[in-house]
């Protein structure tokens, strides 16, 4: 088989491929504010999702049931894992 050669006009001529990079896209965080206040109503939002679900859930279906991000989910679970009305069993946490 023989090459064609290119000169460099015919190079020029040609319109040259772009070169497409992947950028790894950063995860968004969420920003939750922080006070006694809201970390409470958290709190209350996942103590009412696990009763009404009267079975274990993940931190992803009490955010879901519940409504909110699982950040905030993670903030009202802390605060009823430090109250002692929520226990955990393999990535689930149910009423105490």
């Amino acid at each position: 088989m023989v090459e064609k050669k290119v000169t460099k006009t015919e190079a020029a001529a040609k319109p040259a491929a772009k070169k497409t990079t992947r950028r790894a896209t950063k995860k968004e965080t969420a920003t939750v504010a922080l006070s006694a206040e809201s970390a409470g109503f958290r709190a209350g939002d996942v103590y009412q999702a696990l009763a009404a679900a009267e079975k274990p859930l993940s931190a992803k279906e009490i955010a879901k049931a519940a409504g909110i991000s699982e950040a905030e989910t993670y903030i009202g679970i802390g605060w009823l894992f430090k109250e002692g009305k929520i226990l955990s069993a393999e990535d689930k946490v149910s009423l105490a």
